[in-house]
């Protein structure tokens, strides 16, 4: 399985007045995710499901991709809230009988949490080597049987600038 793994793009600043789960996309934000998308569609991606937290900035960002029609499917995810758990979400949707007829993933959510997820599958644990930019992409295969701890490639890792 291919996973992809999207960090959601410029949203509102944290203050007082909303709540974290409540800030949407800036304007800025919501134009840099729908050329990103754009991009991604013209270079032929497609995601058999897309899977996003369910605060607002990245499910906004979840159905631009799926506007641009890198996909059909779109579910929330609890596990990728800020501070999710990569181990309860491995345990959750990466078994077979969740993804079997999945090749194409993707995932959106939060920083640090999704490089640390990419880190622990590629290297089994957290190395704080890798940086995921707003509107950024990582690509990761995942090994076809066993554990993907430590187990899995990367294939993509790009900053939006290169997509813009």
């Amino acid at each position: 399985m291919e996973l992809y793994i999207i960090r959601h793009g410029i949203a509102e600043e944290k203050g007082f007045n909303i709540k974290d789960e409540e800030r949407k996309l800036t304007p800025e934000g919501r134009q840099k995710i729908e050329k990103v998308a754009q991009r991604l569609a013209k270079l032929g991606l497609h995601f058999d499901l897309i899977l996003t937290s369910p605060l607002l900035r990245a499910r906004q960002t979840a159905e631009i991709l799926i506007a641009a029609k890198l996909s059909s499917h779109l579910e929330e995810s609890s596990y990728l809230t800020p501070e999710g758990n990569i181990y309860n979400w491995l345990a959750g949707w990466l078994e077979p009988k969740n993804y079997a007829s999945q090749t194409h993933l993707a995932i959106v959510g939060h920083e640090p949490d999704l490089s640390q997820w990419a880190e622990v599958l590629l290297w089994g644990e957290v190395k704080a080597r890798l940086v995921l930019k707003k509107a950024g992409m990582i690509g990761i295969k995942l090994p076809e049987t066993g554990s993907p701890l430590g187990r899995s490639q990367m294939f993509w890792l790009t900053s939006p600038k290169y997509l813009l």
